[in-house]
């Protein structure tokens, strides 16, 4: 067995897969238990990293629409400023409830950064903080995804690692 333990980029070890028991164990007397003991701690560990990236995958999955309606409305608001036309819409003030306006051709827009703060910002530098923001989350599913992959592996390992210990150990008992 390798001291060395295999990380991936985002920081999850990878789960070591037992080939032989015995080796694993140091040999055929080596009792069992805190080496399982082990096994359920890393298993919940990663069952719980797994949680943690589900939820900030759906909260990424969540807000990436939403950066992506934004950009498409700043973008349209820089087109009709430089066609210096007034936009027609309709905008939302309530789940059901829609009012009409006319914007006039703007210079700046404002956008919510989060934790109750909204800064304007010229068209140009709100149309580059959206695309960053909307690459850089699109980025993060990704990882995120991967990252969910390979949890799922390596909780798996883990399962198939415990339950060959496991069987080792009753047939082990039996024997004697």
């Amino acid at each position: 067995m390798s001291s060395k333990v295999e990380v991936t980029k985002s920081g999850i070890p990878k789960a070591p897969f037992i080939t032989d028991v015995v080796a694993h164990l140091g040999g055929p007397d080596e009792p069992v238990e805190p080496h399982l003991r082990k096994f359920q701690e890393t298993m919940q560990k990663y069952k719980l990293m797994e949680t943690d990236r589900f939820q900030r995958k759906r909260a990424l999955e969540e807000k990436v629409p939403d950066i992506k309606k934004t950009l498409d409305m700043v973008m349209l608001l820089k087109e009709k400023k430089e066609a210096e036309e007034a936009l027609d819409t309709h905008f939302e003030l309530n789940d059901t409830l829609y009012a009409k306006a006319t914007i006039p051709p703007v210079e700046t827009v404002h956008l919510w950064l989060g934790a109750n703060v909204m800064l304007a910002y010229p068209l140009e530098e709100a149309i580059a903080l959206l695309s960053a923001r909307l690459e850089g989350s699109e980025k993060s599913l990704v990882t995120l995804r991967e990252d969910l992959d390979f949890l799922r592996d390596q909780i798996t390992t883990m399962e198939v690692n415990t339950a060959r210990m496991h069987n080792w150990d009753v047939k082990r008992r039996r024997e004697m």
